[in-house]
């Protein structure tokens, strides 16, 4: 072999070193990226952790409610319910079928009004013998002083006997007294007729219809059957909140005490109210006293059986606008970032910073203007550390 051949030969050969250089060349950067992505993972995991970790922070949370400063002022607070001091269930003085019923819930009536009949065929055919028998009675009545007017002239005279004349009399004053017994008849059916109309013993207003035209109505409900009451009623200018004080702060209680009404339907509205009447006898079993708040001012929203809470105010004028409800917040739910009022609203366990505008201080709330609603629910003396979007736990 010549020396040019050997030459071209070795130019063929590839160095181990070069070849295993270059085969590993793309296994190294497919594990690089493998790192990468793992310590990308393991940072975001970690951050992740961290920041759960670090956010959940516990709290106490408070609402925002509607508050009024006479409310926070009060000296003491109630619950009771709305009752009419006047209330009746109507019922018919007799026995018979529903005929007619000329009202219906939310109807007003006034008092002698006819709200209901029942049959009364059979009594209005007595009181038309009644009236017969009595006007049969007057006629002989009339002839009956005939007769006598005669008989005096006649005993005047010695024309008739002594018997005769007695007689005559007698005739009289039997017709006398059978007139006197008609005209009682008369008013028994009379009576009767009208016990067979039912109405409405004082202005009110029907709260509750308890039988249909066709129901047999009975004054004791005699029949498994039959209904008592027909109609009930209530004078809605009679009603008043009922409210039970406790025993040992009742004497922080005196009539005519001004006071604020909130009925748990309307919460965002004030009545004004004082204490009419304090009972006086207390309940054993629950060791309170029951007290009768008066409206001053009512409206048609105030309806029988309405629960409501009374706070008792301080003797003394109530301030205009005192009982005007507003948005408030427990005044320690207030920081500030920067200059700036804020507060630490909480929804799912997830706290955002909220700017707010404060109004006036009402003991331990304030006013909020703008920035929160009633029923949201803020954190109660947030940390310096608590932040927007940060992760908390409630206390329990």
């Amino acid at each position: 072999m010549s020396t040019s051949e050997n030459a071209d030969l070795s130019k063929l050969r590839l160095k181990r070193e070069e070849h295993d250089a270059a085969g590993d060349l793309p296994h190294r950067r497919i594990w690089i990226v493998v790192y990468i992505a793992c310590g990308v993972f393991l940072l975001l995991a970690g951050l992740f952790f961290y920041r759960t970790l670090r956010s959940e922070e516990i709290v106490e949370l408070t609402t925002v409610t509607m508050v009024s400063p006479s409310q926070v002022g009060s000296i003491l607070t109630s619950s009771g319910y709305i009752v009419a001091q006047r209330k009746a269930a109507i019922a018919s003085k007799a026995t018979g079928r529903l005929v007619y019923l000329g009202c219906r819930e939310g109807d007003k009536v006034k008092q002698g009004e006819i709200i209901a009949r029942i049959e009364s065929a059979d009594v209005e055919a007595s009181l038309a013998q009644a009236v017969a028998d009595l006007e049969v009675a007057r006629a002989e009545k009339n002839e009956a002083e005939r007769s006598l007017s005669r008989a005096r002239k006649l005993i005047d005279g010695q024309l008739i006997s002594q018997a005769e004349y007695d007689a005559a009399q007698s005739r009289y004053d039997r017709v006398f007294a059978s007139i006197a017994s008609k005209a009682a008849a008369k008013k028994v059916a009379e009576v009767q007729l009208e016990n067979t109309r039912i109405r409405a013993p004082f202005d009110g207003t029907v709260l509750s219809k308890n039988a249909d035209i066709g129901e047999v109505v009975a004054p004791f409900g005699a029949g498994a059957s039959s209904r008592v009451a027909v109609v009930t009623i209530a004078d809605m200018s009679s009603l008043e909140v009922e409210a039970d004080v406790s025993e040992s702060n009742i004497e922080r209680i005196a009539p005519g005490q001004p006071c604020e009404i909130v009925l748990d339907a309307y919460p965002d509205h004030r009545y004004q109210g004082h204490v009419n009447k304090i009972v006086p006898t207390a309940d054993r079993a629950k060791a309170t006293v029951l007290t009768k708040i008066k409206f001053v001012v009512r409206d048609s929203r105030v309806l029988p059986e309405m629960s409501a809470k009374v706070h008792f105010l301080p003797k003394g004028e109530m301030r205009p606008g005192s009982s005007i409800a507003r948005i408030a917040v427990n005044s320690a739910a207030i920081t500030k970032n920067g200059s700036q009022d804020i507060a630490f609203v909480c929804r799912d366990n997830v706290v955002t910073e909220m700017p707010v505008e404060l109004g006036e201080s009402m003991g331990t709330f304030v006013e909020v203007k703008k920035g929160l609603a009633v029923g949201d629910k803020v954190v109660l003396k947030p940390s310096a550390s608590l932040t927007s979007g940060a992760r908390v736990k409630l206390q329990q």
